[in-house]
């Protein structure tokens, strides 16, 4: 059977967790990766209403086979949040058990927020790719958020986590932040993407939901520092 992808980008207090304003508030995006031929398909930061999502998928007859973290903040992965346990992780492994993809760097952060085990994660390195059905999905380390942060490339999609936004870039104030590392990420690691690829984002701040990157780089002025010491001005 020829593969085709399945991508379905689902956000929270829309698409799912209907009735929580918490996770309305965060705005949170889930997507859903797989391969139409096979079945198949992993969920890329399962949180707030794991069982609506698995639900989501079972919709468009697609078995969930897996997880894919972006990295390890409890509004991604599950985890306490501003005195709000975020359902997530733990949850999936309840009632879909499966393995769970995260760079290694990040892989402790997720089992201390989530109780997951050793067992429960399969770590990756940058470049490292993932198969569900004849998918492919590319893990791309792009650190600055968190230590292990990554985003996903498939075919023509990135899905970027908290990484990179419509309009900004995730916070690098948080513990594991690294300003001068998200500089690196955004005019190293990513500045060689297509400018015709699909930009995901981990969250609907602003703007629209995904836009192609040639897009994203001419209004986002995040990309546009010319070097890192206007970089480390602007960012304070």
């Amino acid at each position: 059977m020829e593969t085709e992808l399945y991508l379905r980008q689902l956000k929270a207090g829309r698409d799912f967790a209907h009735s929580d304003p918490v996770a309305a508030q965060m705005a949170n995006f889930v997507y859903l990766i797989g391969d139409r031929a096979s079945g198949e398909c992993m969920v890329v930061d399962p949180a707030w209403d794991v069982d609506g999502i698995v639900a989501a998928a079972s919709a468009d007859d697609m078995r969930v086979t897996g997880a894919l973290v972006t990295h390890y903040h409890p509004d991604h992965v599950g985890g306490p949040l501003f005195g709000h346990n975020v359902q997530g992780l733990a949850r999936l492994m309840a009632i879909n058990p499966c393995k769970v993809h995260v760079h290694k760097a990040e892989a402790q952060g997720v089992r201390f927020m989530t109780g997951l085990s050793e067992s429960d994660l399969e770590k990756h390195e940058g470049g490292d790719s993932v198969s569900i059905g004849g998918i492919e999905v590319q893990c791309l380390h792009t650190p600055g958020h968190t230590p292990g942060s990554q985003c996903f490339r498939c075919r023509g999609a990135l899905i970027a986590g908290d990484t990179l936004f419509m309009q900004g870039c995730g916070r690098v104030d948080l513990p594991g932040g690294d300003s001068d590392e998200m500089y690196r990420t955004l005019s190293q690691r990513l500045s060689t993407l297509p400018g015709d690829m699909i930009l995901y984002p981990g969250h609907h701040y602003s703007g629209p939901e995904n836009a192609p990157l040639d897009e994203v780089r001419r209004t986002n002025q995040y990309l546009q520092m010319p070097n890192i010491e206007m970089w480390r001005r602007y960012m304070g």
